[in-house]
Parts: C-alpha cells; structure tokens; sequence
C-alpha cells in the first residue's frame, strides 16, 4: 500500500515548494517571512518500521520501548529553540499569512490567506491518499484476526508468560501505561528486550507481516481505481512543486 501513498521525498518536495509560494506571497504584502525549520525525524523510518513492534535489541538494552536517546535530544532541541516561523500571533504578517485581514494597504489578501495560497498552488489536499491510508489502517487491523496471527499471538503471549509478563498482543506491551513517561526504567528494559526475544523465538512479526501483506494485496485488487487515480494525482502536485521548486 505505501507505493500509493506520498513518499518522505515527495512530501518534502511540496513542503518545499509551498514554502516558496508562502514566501513569495507574503513578500507581495511587503512582509519577510522566513519559515519554520523542519523538526529532526524521530522512531520509525518507514512505514513498516515498528509497525508490529520494536525489532532493534540493542536499542531495547538502552532505551526500552523508547526511540534512540540522540534522535530524542535533537527533536527535543528544535521544539526548544522554536520550530515556528517567528511570526506574531497577532502581528499584520501573521493575519496576512493565515487570512484573518481582509487586505493589506488596499491589496486584497486570498482566501486563507498566503498559506491557503500555496496550499492550493501545490494541491497539498493529494498528500493525504486517503484512501490508500484508510485501507491499510483496515488491513492492519484485519490481519490481527487472521488465523496465522492470533496463533503467533499465542506464542508470544506464552513465551512472555514464560518471563512473567502477562500479555495477550505484542503491541500491548509496548503500549503498557507503565512506560509512557519520559524516564526509562529497569522494568521497562526487562520488558522490552523479552518482548524482542520472544519476537525472535516465534517469528511473530514476519507472520504478522505476510498476513497483512496478503489483505493488502486482495485491497489494492479491489480498490486498483481509486488507489490509481490517487496515486496520479500525487504524481501531479509532485511534477507542480518541481516545478517550482527549479523555477521552471
């Protein structure tokens, strides 16, 4: 299903073209707007990635269920520093920018104002693939009662009982309350690297994967318009935002 959904790259295309167009907006209003930095990528790096759970042990030894202490610290010092475009909330530029002032000295702001611009100037709306998304959310939660699955679930769960941890899915030990503040603790670390061994001993997340591959594909069969005509108009607003992006 990822083939049609917009790719790291492609989205980082139209960000990059629409924050020329913002630019060049806001500058016809006689405003400096330099955008916000993009914040560092932190967890997963595909869509796949951690999508039946954590796979990494060494990580697991250090960090628990929690992403790589460097990748934390990063994002952490972006949203310190201010990921925000440095304009005021209440600031002319700023009610140009979203479109909360009909005009600027007599020139007419565009609906939404300069953000709405650029939105329709690089059809970010193609960027969601809703359809695409809405069905691999359904084939992820269909695969978990697929025969295959629930006996693989089974194992897991027995062999984590073996360690004394008393889960029924992979994901709920990952998704315990227990681990959801910033500290990560000894038991945290316990739990995360039986889960990896657990994961290992019965294959669970390869199983896991196959089953939800298989409903994705009889989806994709079923869906191939929808999907095709979705996938073609990402290809539109990527081939628009190269456009202007290179000035061409």
């Amino acid at each position: 299903m990822q083939t049609y959904m917009p790719s790291d790259e492609e989205r980082g295309q139209l960000s990059q073209a629409r924050k020329i167009l913002i630019g060049d907006c806001m500058k016809g209003f006689g405003f400096k707007w330099v955008p916000a930095p993009e914040l560092p990528k932190v967890g997963p790096k595909t869509l796949t990635d951690w999508r039946y759970g954590i796979h990494d042990m060494a990580l697991a030894e250090e960090r628990g269920y929690k992403i790589d202490a460097k990748e934390q610290a990063a994002y952490d010092a972006a949203v310190d520093k201010g990921a925000v475009d440095g304009t005021t909330a209440d600031g002319s530029a700023a009610r140009a920018l979203d479109g909360r002032i009909k005009d600027v000295g007599g020139k007419k702001v565009p609906a939404g104002g300069c953000v709405g611009e650029a939105n329709r100037g690089v059809e970010t709306e193609a960027l969601q693939a809703r359809t695409a998304l809405d069905l691999a959310n359904a084939s992820f939660v269909k695969s978990e009662q697929e025969p295959k699955v629930v006996k693989a679930f089974t194992s897991w769960s027995t062999c984590m009982k073996r360690s004394g941890y008393n889960y029924a899915k992979p994901l709920d030990a990952s998704d315990d309350r227990r681990f959801s503040g910033t500290e990560v603790t000894s038991e945290e670390i316990s739990t995360a690297t039986a889960d990896i061994t657990c994961r290992q001993k019965t294959n669970v997340a390869w199983i896991w994967y196959q089953a939800e591959s298989a409903l994705q594909r009889q989806a994709i069969e079923a869906h191939a318009e929808g999907l095709s005509a979705e996938r073609k108009k990402i290809d539109s607003a990527v081939r628009q935002a190269s456009k202007i992006v290179t000035g061409k």
